[in-house]
């Protein structure tokens, strides 16, 4: 069994164990806790009880953080000539089709995020095998398939992110980072989890919300509660 150092010590007991932080207090406490020699990433996992296995279970939005995620997100924008444009001056990092469509038929998905038009879409179907699995399959649910290409650029730049239920019922989601201020982090973190409470489908019986994580990475886990106003 590995020894825990004096430090990894200081850092876990600051968090009580059994305790519910609020959203305010875990914000705060978050960053005591993180003690790395990189910005590391917050992160919110809240477990719904819904089953994903049901299409009307299946919880899926998007959120604009206030505060953005701190990340820098590489787009790239299949688009048709006539909207390169509009995605090059919005922020797209890669613009382009047809030559595009080749590399990740080749494998190639180095990016975070793609947006697309509805008319490119049936080209992107044999590639699904390639993008599915890394969530990055252009969805209109999730705004990254639209004919206002340069709105949908921007918004993600500025800090749009989608989310969606797991297979075990969590939502995980980066909601920013360690060198936020903690009132930045509670707005991000607020944010996210009331919209996350909006989209409790009518067919989720009992309780909704279960159980809410936040950590930054490698940090023990706060226990938020619940009942988010």
């Amino acid at each position: 069994m590995r020894k825990i150092s004096k430090n990894r010590k200081k850092i876990i007991d600051k968090v009580v164990k059994g305790k519910l932080y609020s959203v305010d207090e875990a914000s705060s406490l978050v960053k005591e806790i993180t003690n790395q020699n990189f910005d590391p990433s917050v992160d919110l996992a809240v477990r719904l009880g819904v089953d994903p296995k049901k299409a009307d279970q299946m919880i899926r939005g998007v959120v604009s953080l206030p505060n953005g995620t701190g990340k820098s997100v590489k787009i790239l924008a299949l688009v048709t000539p006539d909207l390169e444009n509009d995605a090059k001056e919005a922020g797209a990092d890669f613009v382009g089709l047809d030559d595009y469509l080749n590399k990740i038929k080749g494998g190639w998905t180095d990016v975070d995020v793609i947006i697309t038009v509805p008319s490119v879409m049936p080209k992107l179907g044999p590639l699904g095998k390639i993008l599915g699995p890394r969530g990055l399959m252009p969805n209109p649910k999730s705004g990254t398939v639209t004919n206002d290409v340069k709105k949908a650029v921007s918004d993600v730049k500025s800090g749009k992110i989608d989310f969606k239920v797991d297979k075990t019922g969590i939502v995980h989601a980066s909601i920013g980072k360690s060198s936020f201020t903690a009132e930045k982090i509670f707005e991000n973190a607020d944010e996210l989890l009331k919209t996350i409470i909006k989209l409790k489908p009518s067919t989720s019986k009992g309780v909704y919300v279960k159980s809410v994580y936040m950590s930054s990475t490698m940090s023990p886990g706060i226990s938020i509660e619940t009942k988010i106003d």
